[in-house]
């Protein structure tokens, strides 16, 4: 406990009304002092060590379990304010909070940290007990419980690396090997006899595509054949920039065998044997190293239904750590297909898809609107009036922060209905996955079956996210897909394998109309065309800071747009350190968005237009967008000039050849302003 903090004489009540829904062994105290102004909140404190020495509130609980059983029914008549003593919670099961754990008659529970302190909501353990076990080599083991999952292991909070076997360098280097229906076939022997590696039901193929980020999983190896588990060996070897045929990048691995271990802050669990092991640098012990493998796949899930959302509910100086995704360890593996949406499900490819459907083919356009999303850590959907504030997101094994997603997405099995969520002044970083997701990609998301579904009146602000992606590379730093008001303002981004900031999904079929790519393509034998427009409307994104990112992927943008969206504005942001990539990518089926006063530096291109110059304005739909009083260097804009498409170009000032003092004072200012402010 910190020291300096008032000890306080506590009379034990356990009241009545509460004693059958508080957890067992919770403790329960009220304060000796006076009665508290009905304006002040009810505040419960949670002090799992007594409450010698916690912080002041009206009743003091043992449990987490035990304030929620308290919580909700003192909101129906003043603000509830539930305070975490300062430590780390190793959950057993994800909290759920549900339309009983709401505020109000216009009050709202709120869930913090004690003032001073850091509450810690951690979906792991802590792994102790290491041995040496190669000391040659400095590999050391512990143990843990037999059957344990885990695709991550954080050591004094950064994530280890899996072990792997790099099998070619590059789409290029590939010659040694062949692809069958079955698996891969080495057609030389440079890697020795991989049929002799234990555990082989644990190993994976990886590899990173241009926009793809893929993992199948490993049956078993016979000979010098890699055989491999179904149906996701055909789901990531059919479509666009698939296993087989990457449109850039491309190096293949072998991941998750003991047998590969090589260096420094590597690791693998043998699961059936209960056993984690991990290399450590030279000349260093595992004593006093504070290493954690998550167990839970989710640690907060927010959401009700539509009859009746959650309410009123703010999450504020918390700290969200230690989870796990485990779906890419199943049949499934992770048939990626851009920004965490990937393929689960059975389906025909072609029989000779490996080469038939290396670029898209009819039987791929069935599984389209039935892609799933990675799930957040922390879960909101069916909720109206929910806020993050000062709140840190790391270590975790997926998107850190998901809202109104698919209900694949969501552990309540309730998707969509997001509305009036403010995120603001979180910091998040360390994730596998993307920093926040908003909105879904599956029918419902675009089209909703029920206006109530409809992800509206969302505010990300003035949040820091960095180094997110670390394990699913397709990750956005904020995705928003489907959203109808979203304001993405004032945060910054940076450290990113792929974009900053990703708006809008779909490539523009399902707007009204449709996209005729995609009907020569055959999707819409699997689809309706609409002649309603979808969701994604009034967004806007401003005074943004997004530098460094494409640190691994190829394609896409610093910030990026699909889809028609009236009303949508991308302005006053400052974008630099895009690698080879584009400042702005406004891809197909974009749609009547206004792009101004942007600073965007050093880019191959600052703003490409993925629009079919040669095909016409009817072949992608991305046409009606303005560009009006843009600074930039690097490249120059790709655009169609022919006035069918419908683009303006006003005002965007080339500053290659001016020097960065006679800079218009409007760029300094867009400049000053960008990112975060807290």
């Amino acid at each position: 406990m910190p020291s300096g903090r008032r000890t306080r004489h506590w009379k034990r009540d356990i009241v009545g009304a509460l004693a059958g829904t508080l957890a067992a062994g919770a403790l329960v105290a009220t304060a000796g002092a006076g009665p508290v102004a009905a304006a002040d909140p009810f505040t419960i404190v949670v002090a799992p060590r007594g409450p010698q020495g916690a912080p002041e509130g009206d009743v003091v609980v043992g449990s987490i379990a035990a304030a929620k059983a308290i919580a909700g029914t003192h909101a129906r008549d003043r603000d509830t304010l539930v305070l975490l003593d300062g430590g780390t919670y190793e959950l057993d099961r994800p909290l759920r909070f549900d339309a009983t754990d709401s505020g109000s008659h216009g009050h709202t529970v709120t869930w913090a940290s004690a003032p001073g302190e850091r509450a810690v909501l951690s979906g792991g353990e802590r792994v102790t007990g290491w041995t040496p076990h190669d000391p040659e080599r400095n590999i050391w083991v512990a143990d843990v419980a037999r059957g344990t999952e885990s695709r991550q292991l954080y050591v004094d909070g950064q994530l280890a690396e899996r072990t792997q076997l790099m099998l070619g360098a590059d789409e290029d280097d590939r010659a040694h090997l062949t692809w069958t229906e079955r698996g891969l076939v080495l057609e030389d022997d440079r890697f020795g006899d991989l049929s002799e590696l234990g555990n082989q039901s644990d190993l994976e193929i990886v590899s990173m595509g241009s926009f793809t980020d893929r993992i199948s999983p490993v049956r078993s190896i016979v000979g010098n054949e890699i055989r491999m588990v179904q149906p996701a060996w055909e789901n990531n070897n059919f479509g666009y920039d698939t296993l087989k045929s990457p449109y850039n990048r491309g190096a293949l691995y072998l991941v998750n065998a003991y047998e590969f271990f090589d260096g420094p802050d590597q690791w693998y669990l043998d699961s059936p044997a209960g056993k984690v092991y991990y290399q450590a640098e030279p000349g260093t012990t595992m004593d006093d190293v504070d290493v954690r493998l998550p167990n839970l796949e989710t640690l907060v899930e927010i959401g009700g239904d539509q009859d009746r959302p959650v309410r009123d509910l703010e999450f504020r100086d918390l700290q969200f750590s230690h989870t796990t995704w485990l779906r890419p360890n199943s049949r499934w593996g992770y048939a990626d297909q851009q920004s965490g949406a990937h393929i689960v499900g059975e389906y025909d490819p072609p029989a000779d898809y490996l080469t038939t459907c290396q670029d898209g083919c009819p039987e791929f356009e069935e599984t389209r609107n039935e892609w799933w999303q990675v799930p957040g850590a922390v879960q909101v959907s069916a909720a109206t009036d929910v806020t993050f504030d000062g709140n840190r997101f790391d270590q975790l094994g997926s998107v850190a922060l998901g809202i109104g997603m698919d209900p694949n997405a969501h552990g309540t099995g309730v998707g969509y209905g997001a509305s009036g969520i403010e995120v603001v002044g979180n910091t998040i970083s360390d994730s596998a996955g993307s920093g926040i997701v908003v909105g879904g990609v599956q029918p419902n998301a675009h089209h909703p079956s029920d206006p109530r579904m409809t992800n509206h009146d969302i505010t990300i602000a003035d949040n820091t996210i960095t180094r997110i992606g670390q394990n699913y590379r397709d990750s956005a730093g904020i995705l928003s897909t489907y959203v109808t008001r979203a304001t993405i303002s004032h945060n910054t981004l940076t450290d990113l394998p792929y974009d900053g900031i990703d708006i809008g999904w779909g490539w523009g079929i399902n707007d009204p109309g449709g996209n005729q790519y995609y009907r020569d393509a055959g999707l819409y034998e699997y689809q309706p065309i609409y002649d309603t427009p979808t969701t994604f409307r009034d967004n806007r994104v401003s005074h943004n800071l997004i530098y460094d990112t494409k640190n691994e992927m190829h394609d896409g943008g610093s910030i990026y747009s699909l889809s028609a969206s009236p009303g949508t504005v991308i302005e006053h942001n400052h974008i630099y350190d895009s690698r080879e990539t584009f400042g702005m990518l406004i891809d197909q089926g974009s749609r009547y968005i206004t792009v101004r006063e942007n600073v965007i530096l050093d880019s191959d291109r600052y703003i490409y237009v993925n629009a079919d110059i040669e095909g016409g304005p009817d072949v992608f739909n991305t046409l009606d967008c303005a560009f009006v009083g843009n600074w930039w260097t690097g490249g120059n804009e790709r655009t169609p000039t022919d006035p069918e498409f419908g683009f303006t170009w006003s005002d965007n000032v080339d500053l290659n050849d001016v020097p960065r003092e006679d800079w218009p004072d409007a760029a300094h200012q867009v400049m000053a302003e960008a990112g975060a402010r807290r």
